[in-house]
């Protein structure tokens, strides 16, 4: 059901099953996939596309355009993945050219009231973004990261697979999979247990994981004779073997 107030662009492609609160704006070159859900007063911008089973709260602006001194009003992309909740004013700005011209939200994300999403940032499955948490251009969050409320990540930052940023947090360096990172300046403080218990992962990995740690960060070994050490005494576990291709192909540097 579309609400009389709402006003649709006609060159907008809505699915019929899409319903669409009081007083939402849907601009021209928006496409909206089945069962999606649009809440009052939401403006979504032209070039974004959004997949099925969304649900976007009241007051959220969608594919706006980036906030970036160097656009120049080029044609950029937003993309938001199957199943995504965007909570109430939250903001997320499409791509720019000079950046790869699109800015793209995985399948199953929860983002949390007041979150921002920059121009050509990146999100895996399953991104949870609590209040307030904003990323700045150009970073990339991998699958079933969390980042805590109020958090702020620098630009160009990577944020690895089943990583936690607690709250209140300031991130200026890359964050490695499976860990816990908080503060300002964020550190590391250990892997996530808790998270990747939730998650399925079997002891077996998370000892061996334990143990990487430790050895990279714990033990007092430059990073690479560490990840030699990691990479011969643990090489044949798939998450050790992505912990190590993360690090070394970090360009920010790693939290540590």
């Amino acid at each position: 059901m579309i609400h009389p107030t709402a006003i649709i662009d006609r060159k907008a492609d809505l699915d019929t099953s899409v319903t669409v609160g009081p007083y939402s704006i849907i601009k021209d070159n928006v496409t909206i996939a089945p069962g999606t859900e649009i809440g009052s007063h939401v403006t979504i911008d032209r070039y974004t596309d959004i997949g099925a089973d969304c649900r976007i709260f009241n007051h959220v602006s969608v594919g706006a355009a980036p906030q970036a001194l160097k656009y120049q009003g080029e044609k950029t992309y937003l993309k938001v993945g199957r199943g995504t909740v965007i909570r109430e004013f939250a903001t997320l700005n499409r791509g720019t050219a000079f950046g790869g011209g699109i800015t793209e939200v995985g399948e199953n994300n929860f983002l949390m009231a007041y979150i921002h999403i920059a121009h050509d940032c990146k999100t895996g499955k399953g991104v949870i973004m609590a209040n307030n948490a904003t990323l700045a251009g150009h970073i990339t969050c991998e699958d079933h990261a969390t980042i805590g409320g109020l958090v702020a990540i620098h630009q160009f930052v990577r944020v690895g697979a089943y990583a936690y940023i607690g709250g209140k947090s300031a991130v200026v360096k890359d964050i490695p999979p499976y860990v816990i990172a908080a503060g300002d300046r964020a550190r590391l403080h250990g892997l996530n247990n808790v998270g990747l218990k939730r998650h399925g992962f079997s002891t077996e990995t998370l000892l061996s994981l334990k143990r990487a740690y430790r050895i990279i960060f714990r033990i007092g070994l430059t990073l690479n004779e560490a990840i030699e050490r990691v990479g011969a005494e643990m090489g044949q576990v798939p998450e050790v073997t992505a912990l190590i291709k993360f690090i070394q192909s970090s360009s920010r540097g790693i939290t540590r």
